[in-house]
Order: C-alpha cells, then sequence, then structure tokens
C-alpha cells in the first residue's frame, strides 16, 4: 500500500476536501431501518417474528453520496428528484438542518419519493421492502434537471453520476452531461446500474461492484485473469479513462489505461454494506477534484470503504475517522 501512497500526499488530498464543490446528479432515496430481535416463528407461516425495539430514518442512494461529501468537509450541488410527499418533505428537511443545498431538488407530482425500508434483527437483515416508481421522468422534468445543471456545472469541480435506475439516469441525460463537462472540462465519475452501462460513453471513471462487473462484461470473475478481461472490456466498451472494480474481502482493482492496480482490503470487521458504493463514489469525487490521481484516489476510497462497512445502516465517514484510518495504514 506504501508504494502507491505515502502519508504526506494522502494527508494534503484529504485536506483539500474541504475546497471542493461536487455536482451530484443522481436517484434520490429515504432508507427507513426497523430494528429489532428475533426469538420466536410466527405459528401463522415459518417466518421471524421482530420484536421491533426502534425506527431511523437515512439518507440513501444519490442522497447518501450528498451525506458522505460533506461530512468529509466537501461541499455539494444535488440534481434529483422526489415525490410531493411526506418523505420527500422529510428528505428536503435532512439536507437544510445539514446545511446542504436543495436548489435543485425538483418534485415529481406523479411519482412517490423512493424509500426502502429494511427490518434488521441481530445486525442481520430479515426483509427489505421498497416504495418507489422507476419510470422514465418525463420530457419537462428532463428539461428542468438539464437547465439546473446548465447553471451549476460552471462553479463546479468534478460531476458525479449515482445511478440507482430509479427513472432519472437515461442515455438524454448522461448525453448532456457528458458534453457539458466536456465543454467546461470537468471530470464525471459514475456510480453505475448494470441495465445503465452502455449511457456511460466517455465518462472519466466507473465504480462498479464485483457482480456488476461480471454482469456488465458478461464475464465471470472468479480469478485474476476474468478480473483483467473484465476491467479491460469496460474501459473498451464505454471508452472511459478508468474502471474501479469494488471487491468486498478482495479489495479494489483499478484499471486505467494500461496500467492495473490491485488495492487490497482494510476493512477489519464488516457489518453492513449497505451505502458503502456512495462513500466509495464520495471520495473518489472528492479525491479526483482534490488533484488526486486515479491510483491516489482509489486508495484513499478504499480506506474509507473499510471504515463504513464496520457500521450499521446507511453510514458515512468523517474526515478525522479517514485521516486516522489513513495515518494508521500507511505507517
Amino acid at each position: 500500500m506504501n508504494a502507491l501512497l505515502d502519508i504526506t500526499r494522502a494527508s494534503e488530498i484529504i485536506d483539500s476536501f474541504n475546497e471542493t464543490r461536487i455536482l451530484i446528479i443522481g436517484d434520490l432515496i429515504m432508507d427507513h431501518f426497523i430494528w429489532g430481535k428475533v426469538s420466536r416463528i410466527s405459528p401463522e407461516a415459518p417466518v421471524p417474528v421482530v420484536d421491533v425495539r426502534s425506527e431511523s430514518i437515512m439518507l440513501g442512494g444519490s442522497a447518501n453520496v450528498v451525506n458522505n461529501i460533506h461530512s468529509l468537509g466537501g461541499s455539494s450541488v444535488m440534481a434529483g428528484i422526489i415525490g410531493e410527499d411526506f418523505d420527500g418533505r422529510r428528505l428536503l428537511s435532512i439536507f437544510e438542518e445539514k446545511g446542504i443545498s436543495t436548489d435543485g431538488i425538483i418534485v415529481d407530482k406523479s411519482r412517490p419519493t423512493t424509500i426502502k425500508t429494511r427490518v434488521i434483527a441481530h445486525n442481520q437483515q430479515v426483509v427489505r421492502f421498497d416504495r418507489e416508481s422507476r419510470a422514465r421522468i418525463d420530457a419537462d422534468t428532463l428539461a428542468t434537471v438539464i437547465d439546473f445543471i446548465e447553471e451549476a456545472i460552471e462553479e463546479t469541480d468534478l460531476v458525479l453520476i449515482s445511478d440507482y435506475a430509479k427513472g432519472l439516469i437515461s442515455p438524454e441525460l448522461v448525453g448532456h452531461i457528458t458534453a457539458l463537462a466536456k465543454k467546461h472540462g470537468k471530470p464525471v465519475a459514475v456510480d453505475p446500474k448494470v441495465e445503465h452501462f452502455d449511457f456511460y460513453q466517455d465518462v472519466t471513471i466507473v465504480t462498479p461492484n464485483n457482480l456488476e462487473a461480471s454482469l456488465a462484461s458478461a464475464i465471470e470473475i472468479d480469478n485474476e485473469e476474468s478480473l483483467h478481461e473484465a476491467g479491460e472490456n469496460l474501459l473498451d466498451r464505454i471508452k472511459c479513462e478508468a474502471v474501479l472494480i469494488t471487491r468486498g474481502e478482495h479489495g479494489m482493482s483499478l484499471f486505467a489505461g494500461d496500467i492495473e492496480t490491485h488495492i487490497p482490503t482494510v476493512a477489519k470487521e464488516v457489518y453492513d454494506v449497505s451505502g458503502a458504493g456512495d462513500t466509495v463514489i464520495g471520495v473518489i469525487g472528492l479525491a479526483l477534484a482534490s488533484g488526486a490521481t486515479f491510483v491516489e484516489a482509489s486508495v484513499i476510497a478504499n480506506f474509507a470503504a473499510g471504515l463504513v462497512v464496520g457500521k450499521l445502516g446507511t453510514a458515512t465517514v468523517t474526515v478525522d475517522e479517514l485521516r486516522q484510518a489513513v495515518s494508521e495504514g500507511l505507517k
């Protein structure tokens, strides 16, 4: 790890996070957690009975990306869609309490705010149920989103697309984003969805997990050779500058041009992977906007991922936690 990044350089990059401004475009989600204990099986059906002890609401999807960037000292501007409902108002309220701009969040009366409810017992997810619409946004809403991006992009350092396939991200929108980014000289980082890989032509970097990379490349990643083939396939397919494949306990693998870099995991304990991809793309965006190379950004993101999977729920990492983890890990 030390050969890829030293403590001094890592500190310089992290210290620059608070000078960055990221434009985030993506699917806003509310994460609802029901926490409880299981001590018996229902007599009505072979299912566990959860004794509910508490509930919590957290920012999910692209909202969690924004939250991670905010927690790490960066500033952001968000373009996304919510419904005209209680959950949408609650999401806006959370953003406003944190001092995060909501100017680019559009209320669409035809759809609900996306909310995912997870029932957790003994630190294990029992079931999840979703309330959402995955229909494409209409032409008027798309035009409003594009107008906002055109205004916001000049004052940002990097554009980040957080794609959860809930109807916002489309070939038309991504085409407008990449054209504007090229015009203004801004890099574009994407947390992708498998079914949308062909949308991301000519972006700067994509960050699929191992399964997403396997499905998108149609190559089952089960050894170093197939990993290499999948990484090269994705680089060639969408003509991006870099592909970062997150691989859980196997760390991360970065493909950038002809260079392939493998970064071992630093996670000590894994309690919950919910939202880990949001943390990774958020840190990648902050680091690249701070002048980091792809390798430097990936190493720092790997430390952040190692921290967040050790927390329950859709968690974030603070800048102090990240500094400490990097300092200890790069000794």
